[in-house]
């Protein structure tokens, strides 16, 4: 099983930039597609993006499409999330995870303000 910590979170101004990091445990961390989700206060957990075993192909849910960008370092054990031109309604905990679905870690505060 892999296991993973996100880092990188912060407070930010509108427009500003964060590249948040989650570094994996365990062997077979390249098999694995990996995403990251994020929850605001007092909603539901949602996915924000997802990168194939490889990095080849990845996914963005809509609202973040065009300004954040999902990249992995299989050789680091290591999936980043370049997020550029934040809005205040970014602001949740990123979660990374693998698919299928795994233990969720505790995730990283990424605050926009505006």
């Amino acid at each position: 099983q892999v296991q993973l910590v996100e880092s990188g979170g912060g407070l930010v101004q509108a427009g500003g930039s964060l590249r948040l990091s989650c570094a994996a445990s365990g062997r077979t961390f390249s098999s694995y597609g990996l995403g990251w989700f994020r929850q605001a206060p007092g909603k539901e957990r949602e996915f924000v993006a997802a990168a194939s075993s490889s990095g080849r192909f990845t996914n963005y849910a809509d609202a973040v499409k065009g300004r954040f960008t999902f990249s992995r370092d299989n050789a680091k054990n290591t999936v980043y999330l370049q997020m550029n031109d934040l809005k205040p309604e970014d602001t949740a905990v990123y979660y990374c995870n693998t698919f299928p679905l795994g233990a969720w870690g505790q995730g990283t505060q990424v605050t926009v303000s505006s």
